[in-house]
């Protein structure tokens, strides 16, 4: 039941993306704020699952309860990381 539902909406969002790729103008002030908004998203769902699912769990384990020294340089290494990235999206 899901993989039709998959597969019907996959073909509909097709032809949706296809109908509107042919009146979008991509300077229009209009498409701008539209593309930054769902970039925004986009890149909050990815930090969502990058601290939720992936991290969590290293940082939950037994070995990392018990070494304070090692969760610092964990969470210094993540917020090192983060900032990186952040920095980087600056040019990009």
């Amino acid at each position: 039941m899901m993989a039709c539902f998959f597969a019907i909406t996959t073909l509909v969002g097709i032809g949706i993306g296809t109908e509107v790729a042919s009146l979008y103008n991509p300077n229009s002030p209009r498409a701008l704020v539209v593309e930054g908004i769902l970039d925004s998203i986009s890149a909050g769902i990815l930090v969502y699952m990058a601290l939720v699912d992936l991290i969590a769990a290293d940082f939950l384990g037994k070995r990392m309860r018990c070494n304070a020294r090692l969760q610092v340089m964990s969470y210094l290494a993540l917020f090192l990381g983060a900032g990186s990235m952040s920095l980087l999206a600056i040019w990009a």
